[in-house]
């Protein structure tokens, strides 16, 4: 007799408690609506959130905001070796994310730079390139 109160009384609680949890979600999904958020708003929103910007992965590497390509590998390198060394994994995914959101945005507007010489008819390989053609034709 007291297991079938006590079933009864869960059953009855569990069916309380699932009714607020639905009521509140459509409740906060009319809520979200009235203040003009969207479900693509709230993923882009949750998605920047994420990401490091330029400066704060500058600020954990330790390099200025110009510093060239050749710094912040050497910054990245000893960071993860330091790391390795203490056993700090957390550090190391932060040096980590850093060093490849700084690679990703290097590597887009290198990227974007070449289409658009590309597109004007400017030669793409840089000044290394033009300095090593400038050596090969001269010592032919």
């Amino acid at each position: 007799m007291a297991a079938k109160i006590i079933a009864n009384l869960l059953v009855a609680g569990g069916t309380v408690l699932f009714r607020a949890a639905s009521q509140a979600y459509r409740q906060a999904i009319v809520n979200g609506t009235r203040a003009g958020m969207t479900a693509e708003g709230v993923q882009q929103a949750a998605k920047s959130a994420k990401q490091l910007t330029l400066r704060e992965a500058e600020m954990i590497l330790g390099v200025e905001s110009g510093s060239s390509w050749q710094d912040v590998m050497k910054k990245y390198e000893h960071l993860m070796q330091a790391n390795e060394k203490n056993g700090s994994f957390y550090l190391q995914s932060k040096v980590y994310s850093s060093y490849s959101n700084l690679q990703s945005k290097v590597y887009r507007a290198k990227e974007r730079l070449e289409q658009e010489f590309q597109e004007q008819g400017l030669p793409t390989d840089g000044p290394e390139g033009g300095q090593q053609q400038q050596q090969q034709s001269g010592g032919q």
